[in-house]
């Protein structure tokens, strides 16, 4: 049975595709968004499908698809996607963008790409083999102070201290540079385990946003996709995390209405700024059947907005 990703059905509805629109896929992974929605396009609708990751394009799929001419590939972040837009003469113009966050079942499966503290492998992290630092680099130089910081903040790990510390003494002796030398020494220091959680989760979370700049990213990305949709076009973020979560619900919020409420100031009203997309619907979660079939699926929440 072929793989679908995350959400699958309801992306491809809640995007709401045009049979001549123009979509962006942020992150084209394995490839099982972008080609539900370029089967569902006609011949004169086009997609752009994002990747950080070089080996995304070496599929089967990737290759196949590039014979499509409706379709593009492009090695990009998540902050370039104006860039891009502007650059194929189409912002405002855009139907529809979908970000799917995170890391993708191919980069969680190879345990040379080190995202995965289930496999040993070298301790890399990056969602771009070819650019920046890798997770082992920058644990061979980080303070404490600042390690504790995205261990707690990016990991929500209320041990951080404690595994700060081992770290730092760790590699005063020997360098960290496997997952599994930093997934032991991580569940060598915390006290108990959480139930159907491995020790290491939050800190490796916490490490590979970071190495990437995911939240950043996001950030970025969230704010050029309200510039180059167009009047009705859709944004759908599926998140797997609450960090991502939070920064997609607060900026859907934001820009629904009004963005400066005046309060008690004397503030007329052609003077607040308005805001540019409308929420759809609630989050969507996904359901007992597809946490079934895929229990990485079991986090995912679905955001949708409308630019109006």
């Amino acid at each position: 049975m072929e793989h679908l990703p995350v959400m699958y059905t309801e992306a491809l509805q809640y995007l709401a595709i045009k049979d001549d629109g123009f979509y962006i896929d942020c992150t084209f992974g394995r490839g099982g968004h972008s080609q539900g929605i370029l089967n569902l396009l006609g011949q004169n609708g086009r997609l752009v499908s994002l990747d950080r990751d070089a080996e995304a394009f070496n599929s089967e799929r990737a290759q196949s698809m590039l014979l499509d001419q409706r379709f593009a590939l492009k090695q990009s972040c998540f902050s370039q996607l104006k860039n891009i837009v502007e650059n194929a003469n189409m912002v405002g113009k855009i139907d529809g963008i979908l970000m799917d966050l995170g890391v993708s079942s191919p980069q969680l499966d190879n345990p040379e790409r080190g995202f995965s503290f289930l496999r040993d492998g070298p301790l890399d992290m990056r969602m771009d083999s070819n650019a920046g630092i890798t997770a082992a680099q920058w644990l061979a130089t980080v303070d404490e102070k600042h390690l504790v910081k995205i261990l707690f903040e990016y990991g929500e790990e209320r041990f951080a201290r404690r595994i700060a510390g081992a770290i730092l003494e760790k590699r005063e002796a020997l360098p960290i540079t496997t997952t599994k030398q930093l997934a032991e020494l991580i569940a060598g220091v915390i006290p108990f385990k959480e139930k159907h959680k491995h020790p290491a989760t939050r800190t490796f979370q916490a490490i590979r946003i970071e190495i990437n700049r995911e939240l950043d990213e996001l950030k970025d990305a969230l704010q050029q996709s309200a510039q180059v949709l167009k009047s009705g076009g859709r944004l759908v973020v599926i998140s797997f995390h609450s960090l991502e979560d939070r920064i997609v619900k607060r900026f859907i919020r934001d820009e629904s209405g009004a963005k400066h409420h005046p309060g008690k100031l004397p503030i007329k009203e052609v003077d607040i700024e308005k805001g540019v997309l409308q929420k759809i619907n609630k989050a969507i979660k996904t359901d007992a059947q597809e946490i079934k079939q895929n229990p990485r699926a079991r986090s995912a929440v679905m955001r949708v907005a409308e630019k109006v």
